[in-house]
């Protein structure tokens, strides 16, 4: 596996439905051993997690990373609280942007970067209900012209 190549663990499409992504941002994550053998074998949730900043740090909540099944007593708890690496200036303008009426920061999808376990964080603003049912709306009418398509290019 090359340096920058990246094998996806977890996605978040929730968020994406629920939340307009201002900016994003790639932080690292801090594991332990039996926690990062878990993630490789892709046995990550992040859809109901969320991230805090505490003290001038990034922690994240709620990610559930399975226990490895050959890990003894060495397994942590899955859903412990787990620290982003971020740099102070990242820090500063996500905590700076997210202090803004309406915004919150959301995890958008959890994967491996060459070795290293790497969360991709967006900076997110709320949808509106009627926004959603045009996403839906537009959704539905991209997926018809596609089966359209589909049946004109089989005759």
């Amino acid at each position: 596996m090359g340096k920058d190549s990246i094998k996806l663990v977890a996605n978040n499409k929730k968020a994406y439905f629920d939340f307009f992504i201002e900016d994003t941002y790639e932080a690292g994550l801090v594991l332990h051993g039996t926690e990062v053998k878990s993630l490789r074998m892709g046995k990550c949730s992040i859809k109901e997690s969320y991230i805090k900043d505490e003290k001038g740090e990034m922690f994240i909540h709620g990610m559930h990373i399975s226990p490895y099944e050959k890990g003894n007593i060495f397994n942590k708890d899955p859903l412990r609280v787990r620290k982003l690496l971020l740099r102070d200036y990242e820090i500063n303008k996500i905590i700076g942007q997210a202090s803004i009426k309406g915004y919150t920061i959301v995890p958008l999808r959890v994967y491996f970067k060459g070795s290293h376990a790497k969360i991709e964080i967006g900076l997110a603003k709320g949808k509106k209900l009627y926004d959603k049912r045009d996403d839906i709306a537009k959704k539905d009418q991209r997926r018809e012209a596609e089966k359209d398509f589909k049946v004109k290019n089989l005759y």
